[in-house]
Protein backbone atom coordinates (compact mmCIF):
# COMPACT_ATOMS: atom_id res chain seq x y z
CA UNK A 1 0.00 0.00 0.00
CA UNK A 2 1.74 3.17 -1.22
CA UNK A 3 0.98 6.86 -1.60
CA UNK A 4 2.65 9.02 -4.28
CA UNK A 5 2.68 12.78 -4.81
CA UNK A 6 3.90 14.12 -8.15
CA UNK A 7 5.77 10.88 -8.81
CA UNK A 8 7.47 10.81 -5.41
CA UNK A 9 6.63 8.04 -2.95
CA UNK A 10 5.34 9.55 0.28
CA UNK A 11 4.51 6.39 2.23
CA UNK A 12 4.65 2.62 1.73
CA UNK A 13 3.14 0.19 4.21
CA UNK A 14 2.92 -3.62 3.73
CA UNK A 15 -0.47 -5.13 4.58
CA UNK A 16 -1.52 -8.78 4.58
CA UNK A 17 -5.00 -7.89 3.37
CA UNK A 18 -6.18 -4.57 1.99
CA UNK A 19 -9.38 -3.45 3.75
CA UNK A 20 -11.70 -0.42 3.56
CA UNK A 21 -10.43 0.62 6.98
CA UNK A 22 -6.97 1.07 5.46
CA UNK A 23 -8.47 3.45 2.92
CA UNK A 24 -10.08 5.49 5.69
CA UNK A 25 -6.76 5.80 7.52
CA UNK A 26 -4.96 6.87 4.34
CA UNK A 27 -7.58 9.50 3.54
CA UNK A 28 -7.48 10.84 7.09
CA UNK A 29 -3.70 11.25 6.88
CA UNK A 30 -3.61 12.28 3.20
CA UNK A 31 -6.98 13.92 2.41
CA UNK A 32 -5.79 15.22 -0.99
CA UNK A 33 -5.53 11.73 -2.53
CA UNK A 34 -7.66 11.79 -5.67
CA UNK A 35 -7.00 8.62 -7.67
CA UNK A 36 -6.04 5.03 -6.96
CA UNK A 37 -4.98 1.78 -8.59
CA UNK A 38 -5.53 -1.72 -7.26
CA UNK A 39 -3.27 -4.64 -8.16
CA UNK A 40 -3.04 -7.95 -6.35
CA UNK A 41 -2.54 -11.66 -6.90
CA UNK A 42 -5.73 -12.44 -4.99
CA UNK A 43 -9.15 -11.31 -6.17
CA UNK A 44 -10.49 -8.70 -3.78
CA UNK A 45 -14.18 -8.51 -2.94
CA UNK A 46 -16.62 -6.47 -5.06
CA UNK A 47 -17.42 -4.51 -1.89
CA UNK A 48 -13.83 -3.26 -1.58
CA UNK A 49 -13.68 -2.33 -5.26
CA UNK A 50 -16.94 -0.43 -4.98
CA UNK A 51 -15.63 1.32 -1.87
CA UNK A 52 -12.56 2.46 -3.80
CA UNK A 53 -14.63 3.41 -6.84
CA UNK A 54 -16.82 5.69 -4.72
CA UNK A 55 -13.89 7.52 -3.16
CA UNK A 56 -11.43 7.97 -5.99
CA UNK A 57 -11.76 9.42 -9.47
CA UNK A 58 -10.39 7.63 -11.28
CA UNK A 59 -10.16 4.22 -9.65
CA UNK A 60 -8.24 1.72 -11.78
CA UNK A 61 -7.97 -2.04 -11.36
CA UNK A 62 -4.94 -3.40 -13.19
CA UNK A 63 -5.83 -6.16 -15.64
CA UNK A 64 -4.88 -7.42 -19.10
CA UNK A 65 -6.92 -4.65 -20.78
CA UNK A 66 -5.34 -1.77 -18.86
CA UNK A 67 -3.49 0.62 -21.21
CA UNK A 68 0.24 0.65 -20.43
CA UNK A 69 2.98 3.21 -21.11
CA UNK A 70 5.02 0.50 -22.83
CA UNK A 71 4.46 -2.16 -25.49
CA UNK A 72 3.64 -5.53 -23.95
CA UNK A 73 4.91 -8.30 -26.25
CA UNK A 74 4.17 -11.15 -23.82
CA UNK A 75 2.16 -13.79 -25.68
CA UNK A 76 0.05 -15.10 -22.78
CA UNK A 77 -0.95 -11.79 -21.21
CA UNK A 78 -3.73 -13.42 -19.16
CA UNK A 79 -1.13 -15.43 -17.20
CA UNK A 80 1.39 -12.61 -16.80
CA UNK A 81 1.80 -11.64 -13.16
CA UNK A 82 0.65 -8.12 -12.40
CA UNK A 83 3.75 -7.49 -10.33
CA UNK A 84 5.95 -8.41 -13.30
CA UNK A 85 4.33 -5.95 -15.70
CA UNK A 86 4.18 -3.25 -13.03
CA UNK A 87 7.90 -3.75 -12.31
CA UNK A 88 8.60 -3.50 -16.04
CA UNK A 89 6.78 -0.16 -16.19
CA UNK A 90 8.69 0.96 -13.09
CA UNK A 91 12.01 0.08 -14.74
CA UNK A 92 11.11 1.97 -17.92
CA UNK A 93 10.13 4.95 -15.76
CA UNK A 94 13.36 5.00 -13.76
CA UNK A 95 15.73 4.34 -16.66
CA UNK A 96 14.20 5.66 -19.91
CA UNK A 97 16.23 5.03 -23.06
CA UNK A 98 17.99 1.99 -21.60
CA UNK A 99 17.64 -1.76 -21.87
CA UNK A 100 16.76 -2.96 -18.36
CA UNK A 101 16.88 -6.44 -16.84
CA UNK A 102 14.66 -6.77 -13.78
CA UNK A 103 15.44 -9.54 -11.30
CA UNK A 104 12.60 -9.98 -8.82
CA UNK A 105 13.80 -12.24 -6.02
CA UNK A 106 10.77 -13.43 -4.10
CA UNK A 107 8.85 -16.70 -3.85
CA UNK A 108 10.01 -17.22 -7.42
CA UNK A 109 12.94 -15.49 -9.10
CA UNK A 110 11.90 -13.76 -12.29
CA UNK A 111 14.08 -12.19 -14.96
CA UNK A 112 12.26 -9.67 -17.16
CA UNK A 113 13.53 -7.51 -20.01
CA UNK A 114 12.42 -4.03 -21.03
CA UNK A 115 14.08 -2.52 -24.08
CA UNK A 116 15.22 1.03 -24.69
CA UNK A 117 12.21 1.35 -27.02
CA UNK A 118 9.82 0.72 -24.10
CA UNK A 119 9.03 -2.84 -25.15
CA UNK A 120 8.40 -5.51 -22.53
CA UNK A 121 9.68 -8.70 -24.16
CA UNK A 122 9.11 -11.26 -21.38
CA UNK A 123 11.55 -13.19 -19.27
CA UNK A 124 12.36 -16.27 -17.19
CA UNK A 125 10.87 -17.79 -14.05
CA UNK A 126 12.81 -20.03 -11.66
CA UNK A 127 12.32 -21.18 -8.05
CA UNK A 128 13.13 -18.72 -5.30
CA UNK A 129 15.60 -19.35 -2.50
CA UNK A 130 13.12 -20.60 0.09
CA UNK A 131 11.34 -22.71 -2.52
CA UNK A 132 14.62 -24.47 -3.39
CA UNK A 133 15.29 -25.30 0.26
CA UNK A 134 11.75 -26.65 0.66
CA UNK A 135 11.94 -28.68 -2.55
CA UNK A 136 15.13 -30.46 -1.47
CA UNK A 137 13.47 -31.39 1.80
CA UNK A 138 10.07 -32.34 0.34
CA UNK A 139 11.24 -34.41 -2.63
CA UNK A 140 13.99 -36.40 -0.95
CA UNK A 141 13.88 -38.90 1.87
CA UNK A 142 16.81 -37.75 3.98
CA UNK A 143 17.68 -34.11 3.34
CA UNK A 144 16.77 -31.72 6.17
CA UNK A 145 14.92 -28.43 5.76
CA UNK A 146 17.54 -25.70 5.78
CA UNK A 147 16.97 -21.96 6.01
CA UNK A 148 18.90 -19.13 4.39
CA UNK A 149 21.94 -17.91 6.32
CA UNK A 150 25.35 -16.41 5.62
CA UNK A 151 27.64 -19.01 4.03
CA UNK A 152 30.95 -17.69 2.64
CA UNK A 153 32.63 -21.03 1.86
CA UNK A 154 32.66 -22.34 -1.72
CA UNK A 155 31.39 -25.80 -0.78
CA UNK A 156 29.94 -27.59 2.23
CA UNK A 157 31.52 -30.19 4.49
CA UNK A 158 28.27 -31.35 6.06
CA UNK A 159 24.84 -32.02 4.59
CA UNK A 160 23.49 -28.71 5.88
CA UNK A 161 26.48 -26.83 4.49
CA UNK A 162 26.21 -28.63 1.16
CA UNK A 163 22.57 -27.55 0.84
CA UNK A 164 23.43 -23.96 1.78
CA UNK A 165 26.22 -23.92 -0.80
CA UNK A 166 24.12 -25.58 -3.48
CA UNK A 167 21.08 -23.36 -3.10
CA UNK A 168 22.60 -20.00 -2.25
CA UNK A 169 25.65 -20.14 -4.49
CA UNK A 170 23.47 -21.68 -7.19
CA UNK A 171 21.14 -18.67 -7.12
CA UNK A 172 24.09 -16.30 -7.42
CA UNK A 173 25.67 -18.30 -10.27
CA UNK A 174 22.31 -18.35 -12.04
CA UNK A 175 21.79 -14.60 -11.70
CA UNK A 176 25.30 -13.71 -12.87
CA UNK A 177 25.04 -16.06 -15.87
CA UNK A 178 21.62 -14.66 -16.77
CA UNK A 179 22.98 -11.11 -16.66
CA UNK A 180 25.96 -12.08 -18.83
CA UNK A 181 23.67 -13.78 -21.36
CA UNK A 182 21.30 -10.81 -21.62
CA UNK A 183 24.26 -8.44 -22.01
CA UNK A 184 25.43 -10.39 -25.06
CA UNK A 185 22.21 -9.53 -26.89
CA UNK A 186 21.23 -6.22 -25.31
CA UNK A 187 23.86 -3.55 -24.86
CA UNK A 188 23.52 -0.58 -22.55
CA UNK A 189 21.92 -2.97 -20.06
CA UNK A 190 20.97 -1.79 -16.59
CA UNK A 191 20.19 -4.43 -13.97
CA UNK A 192 17.61 -3.86 -11.24
CA UNK A 193 17.04 -6.26 -8.35
CA UNK A 194 13.82 -6.06 -6.35
CA UNK A 195 11.72 -8.34 -4.15
CA UNK A 196 11.98 -9.67 -0.62
CA UNK A 197 15.35 -11.38 -1.18
CA UNK A 198 16.94 -8.47 -3.06
CA UNK A 199 19.38 -7.74 -0.23
CA UNK A 200 20.66 -11.34 -0.46
CA UNK A 201 22.59 -10.43 -3.61
CA UNK A 202 24.51 -7.57 -1.97
CA UNK A 203 28.27 -7.97 -2.66
CA UNK A 204 27.71 -11.45 -4.15
CA UNK A 205 27.26 -10.75 -7.88
CA UNK A 206 30.20 -9.88 -10.11
CA UNK A 207 27.85 -7.77 -12.24
CA UNK A 208 26.77 -4.34 -11.05
CA UNK A 209 23.12 -3.66 -10.27
CA UNK A 210 20.68 -1.26 -8.61
CA UNK A 211 18.28 -2.25 -5.83
CA UNK A 212 14.74 -0.82 -5.89
CA UNK A 213 12.45 -2.41 -3.32
CA UNK A 214 9.54 -0.18 -4.40
CA UNK A 215 9.83 -0.90 -8.14
CA UNK A 216 6.32 -2.38 -8.43
CA UNK A 217 4.80 0.61 -6.63
CA UNK A 218 6.64 3.01 -8.95
CA UNK A 219 5.26 1.12 -11.93
CA UNK A 220 1.71 1.12 -10.61
CA UNK A 221 1.87 4.86 -9.99
CA UNK A 222 3.12 5.43 -13.56
CA UNK A 223 0.30 3.27 -14.97
CA UNK A 224 -2.22 5.30 -12.98
CA UNK A 225 -0.71 8.57 -14.21
CA UNK A 226 -0.69 7.30 -17.80
CA UNK A 227 -4.36 6.36 -17.69
CA UNK A 228 -5.16 9.79 -16.36
CA UNK A 229 -3.44 11.35 -19.35
CA UNK A 230 -4.94 9.34 -22.21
Amino acid sequence: MSVFHHGEEMISVPVDEFLPSHVDVLLKEHPTIQKSILSAVKDYSPELKEYLRERFKPFLELNTDTPLPLENQYQSKDTLGKDRIAAAVGAATLYPGNNVLIIDAGTAITYDLVTEKKQYLGGNISPGIEMRFKALHAFTGQLPLVKKEAFPKLFGQSTKEAILAGVQHGVVFEADKAIDAFKEFYGNLIVIITGGDADFFDKKLKNSFFVHFNLVAIGLNRILEYNGDI
